[in-house]
């Protein structure tokens, strides 16, 4: 199980390595995503609280990269965090996401990142339910669920 002191040991000394790294251009993935989707994951967008169709959506599946389907969360381990976001406790494996700090808006965050293909995902806090207090807070035009 992840801590929040693993995923600060990641972002400065390096994340895990992933299965496979997925690379295209700007141009190609404008052709597979919606101009939302684009502007969240190739350009660190959010969605607006509580507009996204997995916020108050609890179907069984695994949560998939919106670009390049790896999967990143369980339906198992999400949660009702009432910020408006999705929210899961931890990823599906350790190296499913990377981290790093974002010192962006005058505050201090871990930004969560697809490790396959670097789609930014939303942010993680160390806030969560036990037993990791851990909160990823997931866009949800970043996922895709995958019902099998």
């Amino acid at each position: 199980m992840l801590t929040w002191k693993d995923l600060i040991n990641f972002s400065v000394k390096g994340n895990p390595i992933p299965n496979f790294k997925i690379k295209k251009t700007d141009a190609h993935w404008r052709l597979n995503l919606t101009p939302e989707q684009f502007r969240i994951t190739r350009q660190k967008g959010t969605e607006r609280p509580n507009s996204g169709s997995f916020c108050s959506s609890y179907e069984d599946g695994k949560y998939n990269c919106v670009c390049c389907q790896a999967p990143l969360f369980d339906s198992t381990i999400k949660f009702n965090s009432g910020t408006g976001w999705p929210s899961f406790t931890q990823p599906i494996k350790e190296n499913a996401c990377k981290y790093e700090k974002d010192d962006s808006f005058g505050m201090v965050r871990m930004e969560v990142m697809c490790n396959t293909c670097d789609a930014h995902l939303g942010h993680v806090f160390p806030d969560g339910p036990e037993p990791s207090r851990l909160r990823y807070c997931i866009n949800s035009e970043s996922l895709m669920i995958d019902k099998d």
